[in-house]
């Protein structure tokens, strides 16, 4: 099986995906460091050097890689992936994979963020009322993206160890 987490930067995906493989024994792969080796990269050089146009095309291209290959592993996307190039359907129409949305309050993601902006070239700018708007926007424009998951999981207010056993708990009744 392959299992797909989604949700907005900061929702925890890679966080709780390393988690979950090394409980589930299976490969963890992060799609926007998959992408990195593949074009040899970084994302913000391909975003700098070559467009967001071009690394869409290139980020759709290695998700259907991934999903055509016969291992099971978890995968996390990157916060856009649903919203682009179909991904959703891509990622539902396939047998064997289940995906999931880490969904994570607005309040969340602004903590989780403000410690970590420099890192996050989207927010590094932005003060915190800032922050706030610009996740609160974004969210209401994937949020039709995400919900369009198998499974949700609501992460706010909730431990890493917890959120881990909510999904494993999940994975055991597929």
């Amino acid at each position: 099986m392959k299992i797909i987490l989604l949700g907005y930067m900061g929702s925890g995906k890679s966080t709780i995906g390393k988690l979950v493989s090394e409980a589930e024994n299976l490969p963890f792969i992060d799609l926007d460091h998959y992408i990195e080796s593949k074009l040899n990269k970084t994302i913000p050089e391909i975003f700098d050097v070559e467009g967001e146009i071009f690394f869409r095309l290139k980020e759709h291209e290695y998700l259907k890689e991934l999903l055509d290959k016969d291992d099971d592993f978890i995968l996390s996307l990157g916060g856009g992936t649903p919203c682009y190039a179909g991904n959703m359907d891509v990622i539902n129409k396939r047998e064997n994979v289940i995906s999931i949305y880490l969904r994570t309050s607005i309040n969340t993601i602004v903590e989780r963020l403000k410690g970590e902006k420099e890192s996050r070239p989207l927010v590094a700018k932005l003060n915190d009322e800032e922050l706030h708007e610009f996740i609160a926007k974004h969210l209401f424009e994937r949020s039709f993206f995400y919900e369009q998951a198998t499974e949700k999981v609501n992460t706010s207010d909730k431990t890493i160890d917890e959120i881990k056993l909510t999904i494993q708990s999940t994975l055991k009744k597929q």
